[in-house]
């Protein structure tokens, strides 16, 4: 009987879990879920379009203050209306050249972890 809380992203086969890899730990799973929120554009998840942060579109703004204060103001909400078991600490986020860069700070209490989230993405077409 396979192991796990839910299914390691991207999806990988897998001989000892089951059909496919699985997140083992508590830890693993909450970031995973941190990512694919912060990943998820609004809209874009069938049946709940207010869903995701949309860290994405970032690289299509004329980056400003404003921008990044409203991505950070996005991330601190969605999280604490969908992954309410995750403290957000701190977010920063940057535009530079055309690459997008977030690094969130997270406690998740119940299990007392601090870790951090890095993310950037990359324009290729600019």
């Amino acid at each position: 009987m396979p192991k796990g809380f839910s299914a390691k992203l991207p999806l990988s086969y897998s001989k000892t879990d089951g059909p496919y890899l699985l997140t083992k730990t508590l830890e693993e799973n909450a970031r995973q879920n941190l990512k694919n929120l912060i990943l998820t554009i609004p809209g874009e998840r069938v049946m709940n379009s207010d869903f995701g942060v949309g860290f994405s579109s970032l690289l299509f703004e004329n980056s400003n203050n404003q921008i990044i204060e409203d991505l950070r103001d996005r991330v601190i909400s969605q999280v604490s209306k969908y992954l309410p078991f995750i403290n957000i600490t701190s977010v920063q986020a940057s535009v530079q050249e055309n690459t997008a860069f977030l690094r969130v700070e997270y406690f998740i209490p119940n299990i007392s972890i601090s870790s951090t989230l890095e993310l950037d993405i990359k324009n290729d077409f600019g």
